[in-house]
Formats: C-alpha cells, structure tokens, sequence
C-alpha cells in the first residue's frame, strides 16, 4: 500500500507511546517514511530493539526510551528528556495499551487500578506533559488511541473496554481545552487489527469468519492502515479536524 506525502511531517518531532511494536511500531515506521523525528516509549526493550535494528537499516534513526508508562513520576521525566534531545513535541500519538481479557468475577480493586493505568491514565499525563511545549512552539496534534470494543458491546474484558469508552471522553475534554493553544486532539478506534499479538492470542479461524461476517470490507485490519489516519491527524492537511473519534475498522460499526 502507498502511503500519501506530507511536507509538514518532515522534521516534526514526533512521540508515540507503546512503540515497539504492533500499531505502535507500524505509527514508528510511518512517521520516519515522512522524514519526521520520532521517539517511543516502550516497556519493551527486545520488541523495541529489533524495530530500531530494522528501521537503522532503511536510514532512519528514531530514539527510543524504556518507561513504564503506570508510572507517571517517569513518564514525566522522560517526556522532557527527548523534549531537551529532540525539541518541542508537536506531535503526540498515545498508542499504548494492554488488551489482556479479564472475566468479571476476577477483577479486583488492585487489578481494576492497573488496566486504568495502563490503558487510559498515561493518556492525560503525557498529553498533560507535552502541552506547554507544543502551545510554545505554535501548536500541535494529540492522537489518542481508542478502540471500537465499546461501540460494539464486547465482553470478556470489562476493565479494558471502560478505559477504552474513557478515551472518547478524554479526548474531547482536552480538545476544548487546549484549542486556545492551536493544540489539536482526536482519538482514532481502530476495529479488530491483525497485529502480532492478536494473530499469537485471539484470532482463530471462528474469529476470522467473525471479522468477515461483521466488517463491511473484506480484507483484514492491519497495522498501516491505522498508521495512515493517524499521519493524517498529525499532519497540516488537517488542520482544521479536533474535537472528533474516527474509526477504522473496516466497516464493522
């Protein structure tokens, strides 16, 4: 699949979260394809390693930063260490998350507190983090990584699913917000992706029958198409789209 050219994308400094790999790593690739200056977190040192081997091969030098992202204190520091490294952050792709399925009856208040942590809370401390430094320099993109698991009524993992409706939310909530600053901040929700992870845990042949029956489009949900909405939103050719949740997936809501 070509990918389209943008000119703004060129030297932007961007930063993605949950990088190494899956819809992370495919958002990393993308942006050094557009000449942009991208960093990623990751808690994941050997995915992360392996996606810079690759990507030092084709030319492009991304930086990355191990973080546990549960930990905001890090977080933090982390954010104005590749601020200091890079420059301003004008772009803010909040990537990471963990879809671990969890049943009802085994969800305690401790457990309940980490999916929050790991899938919705790191979204408003690093947006929190990268505003002044995008408001200085003139503005920027946020891009929350939502999902439609909400919108369709999924099971099996209410904690995930909640974080998830919560990104909708949030991402209004801070549009509003940061407007005044030219900060834009969008969610994307991606449908079922095909990622590594999902291919190893989740997608077996009853699924894919599933997939197919429910998306409109007959072709699986890869990585590179998230990474296409997600250029966009970046980019200047939206300069003018906040406030808003576009899915992608297929057809399937």
């Amino acid at each position: 699949m070509t990918s389209a050219r943008y000119p703004s994308l060129q030297n932007r400094v961007v930063l993605v979260t949950g990088g190494g790999s899956g819809i992370g790593a495919a958002i990393v690739e993308a942006f050094c394809a557009q000449g942009a200056r991208v960093a990623f977190l990751d808690i994941d040192e050997a995915s992360a390693a392996a996606l810079l081997e690759r990507l030092r091969a084709s030319g492009a030098a991304p930086l990355f930063r191990r973080c546990d992202l549960a930990d905001v204190a890090a977080l933090r520091d982390t954010v104005a260490a590749i601020a200091r490294e890079a420059g301003a952050i004008r772009v803010l792709v909040n990537n990471a998350a963990r879809d671990d399925r969890h049943r009802i009856e085994d969800v305690t208040p401790e457990l309940w507190d980490r999916i929050m942590a790991v899938n919705l809370r790191h979204q408003f401390f690093a947006a929190q983090a990268v505003a002044p430094g995008m408001a200085a320099a003139g503005g920027g993109s946020i891009i929350n990584l939502g999902s439609i698991s909400w919108m369709i009524g999924q099971g099996g993992m209410p904690g995930y699913v909640t974080a998830k409706a919560a990104i909708t939310g949030l991402t209004r909530t801070l549009a509003r917000d940061l407007g005044p600053q030219q900060i834009r901040v969008n969610s994307v929700l991606p449908g079922w992706v095909m990622t590594e992870r999902q291919l190893k845990l989740w997608v077996t042949p009853e699924a894919e029958t599933q997939i197919m029956e429910r998306q409109c489009l007959k072709r699986k949900l890869m990585p590179r198409d998230i990474a296409s909405m997600v250029l966009f939103l970046a980019a200047d050719d939206s300069a003018m789209c906040t406030n808003q949740g576009y899915v992608v997936d297929g057809g399937w809501v």
